[in-house]
């Protein structure tokens, strides 16, 4: 299960996912109406040109990068599965619907359906509700098989090494620093979903102090990949930090912001640069165009001298191998 795509690079298909994606109340958490009147009003149609045009730089022959991508890591995994194996978008296309239909046809007795999010780590706006999503079309649908989904996986071993290994050939080259850019979510959405009510963002080391609130803490969970994939690498705490990217509005955001953070490197010294995304397991818009493109671009002309962006997982082995060991586990 991923995030999704519009199914091209027209302003019309990019005008829809985005109404789609961005009217999802885990994604804008505000009353429907104002939603509505902010989506549809000023954001989406400010927004879909310069999204349709961004969407054109990284699209490829096949597609989207992401539904292309997610596709192979499918292929992959069926390789070396026996059960059948679909993929599935949160917003567009390929449907939920249309994933266990697909199993209903290969498997008529199917027992239960093994979920995997591709979201390593917890968030409202990205696994709660693909988990939910998936619920919902499964009530909807009156479909009888179970339905199990893998857990926010940021720091389970086999992840982990999965995603050192995917950076280790990286290393072999001089740097002078490895920024992890995440995913930015505002703030008010980790303490929504603070079930303690008053430890996230109470002090500034609160994600270092154990806390119930850590399972779905977004923050946290991205701190501890970001520490044990460098623990892992055995790089030095002073060789590489994080940031959060792709905010949305005036509210304020997890810092620091990786844009401001490209620009500020250079100037610390920090001039030949490796970055990486693990918020996201499937190169897309955000990593490829935000980060490939974009966000080299601001580096080198802050005074840059090298920048490499590190592939998201992708079809990686150990990746795949890592799945299919996981869903051998839930069987």
């Amino acid at each position: 299960m991923n995030l999704g795509s519009p199914d091209s690079t027209s302003v019309k298909d990019v005008r829809k996912y985005l109404m789609e994606f961005l009217m999802d109340e885990r994604v804008i958490d505000k009353p429907y109406l104002f939603r509505w009147l902010l989506v549809g009003g000023i954001i989406v149609p400010f927004r879909a040109p310069k999204s349709a045009e961004a969407y054109r730089t990284i699209w490829t022959e096949e597609g989207s990068p992401l539904i292309v991508l997610t596709d192979k890591l499918r292929e992959a995994l069926q390789k070396n599965a026996e059960e059948p194996v679909e993929i599935a978008m949160r917003y567009q296309n390929p449907s939920m619907e249309k994933a266990y239909e697909n199993l209903l046809k290969r498997v008529p007795d199917l027992e239960e359906v093994i979920a995997i999010p591709m979201y390593p780590h917890y968030a409202m706006s990205s696994y709660e509700t693909a988990v939910e999503y998936a619920k919902e079309v499964h009530r909807k649908m009156g479909y009888k098989f179970k339905l199990t989904f893998i857990k926010p996986y940021y720091n389970e071993p086999d992840y982990i090494n999965s995603l050192a290994e995917s950076i280790r050939p990286y290393l072999v080259n001089d740097f002078d620093h490895l920024l992890f850019s995440y995913h930015g979510l505002p703030e008010r959405h980790i303490t929504k979903a603070d079930v303690t009510g008053g430890h996230c963002l109470k002090s500034e080391n609160c994600c270092e102090v154990a806390s119930i609130a850590h399972e779905t803490c977004y923050r946290h969970q991205c701190l501890t990949t970001m520490k044990l994939v460098c623990e892992a690498l055995n790089i030095p705490k002073e060789k590489y930090s994080h940031s959060f990217q792709s905010r949305l509005g005036r509210e304020q955001w997890l810092q620091p912001y990786t844009d401001f953070r490209l620009k500020e490197l250079p100037q610390e010294g920090k001039k030949k640069l490796l970055v990486i995304c693990p918020a996201f397991v499937s190169d897309c818009l955000e990593t490829l165009e935000e980060i490939g493109i974009r966000g080299q671009e601001s580096f080198m002309e802050s005074g840059g001298e090298s920048f490499t962006f590190i592939p998201c997982l992708n079809v990686h082995p150990m990746w795949v191998e890592t799945l299919g060991k996981w869903v051998n586990i839930e069987l």
